[in-house]
């Protein structure tokens, strides 16, 4: 059995997972998409992929910012900066990860639109060692960035109303610790300052 890094406190049967390992696209990339797909319900989180491989929406870059350029399209998003790309290739994997997910979730008999994205993580993995030749017969590393990717989806939890309360909570005046404190004090004689 493979071992997850979160570990869900509800019911094992209304949970879905799915992940792969050494996968040969950019961890950075990987990263950015995982980031920005965590707690979207199943179905935003699919069409928002598709809509990054049709270049209608662009994947905000918050952590790796190095050399990035500022897009428009990201300003759409609620994340801080206006940094952005379309990694067309980590996207249909991660795609593909997540329809793995849904599927598995049909399988336990889950419904589709209930779910959301509740951990999305992506691991740096080994990396793949090439060698490039460099000037004066020297030899340099050539080496890719793979990564490791894991989803688990949930159900949607019901909301709770909220109770009614009580008259007498109303008029009960609180107040602060410091309040508390000063009324408790006893001033003791009647020096001069």
């Amino acid at each position: 059995m493979v071992r997850y890094s979160f570990d869900p406190e509800t019911d094992l049967s209304k949970i879905s997972k799915s992940r792969g390992s050494h996968l040969r696209i950019h961890f950075k990339h990987c990263r950015e998409i995982t980031n920005h797909i965590k707690g979207m319900p199943v179905e935003k989180a699919m069409k928002f992929m598709t809509d990054v491989l049709a270049f209608k929406a662009i994947v905000p870059f918050v952590r790796f910012t190095g050399g990035i350029g500022r897009k428009a399209q990201a300003k759409q998003n609620k994340t801080s900066g206006d940094k952005g790309r379309w990694p067309v290739k980590a996207t249909a994997v991660v795609k593909d990860l997540l329809a793995n997910a849904i599927s598995n979730a049909q399988t336990r008999g889950l419904e589709p639109e209930n779910l959301i994205v509740k951990h999305a993580q992506c691991n740096r993995a080994p990396a793949g060692r090439r060698r490039t030749y460099r000037a004066h017969g020297r030899i340099g590393k050539y080496a890719s960035q793979p990564a490791h990717i894991e989803f688990i989806l949930t159900e949607k939890k019901e909301g709770v109303q909220k109770g009614e309360e009580d008259m007498d909570e109303e008029k009960q005046v609180r107040i602060t610790k410091k309040q508390a404190a000063k009324s408790r004090f006893v001033v003791i004689g009647g020096g001069t300052d």
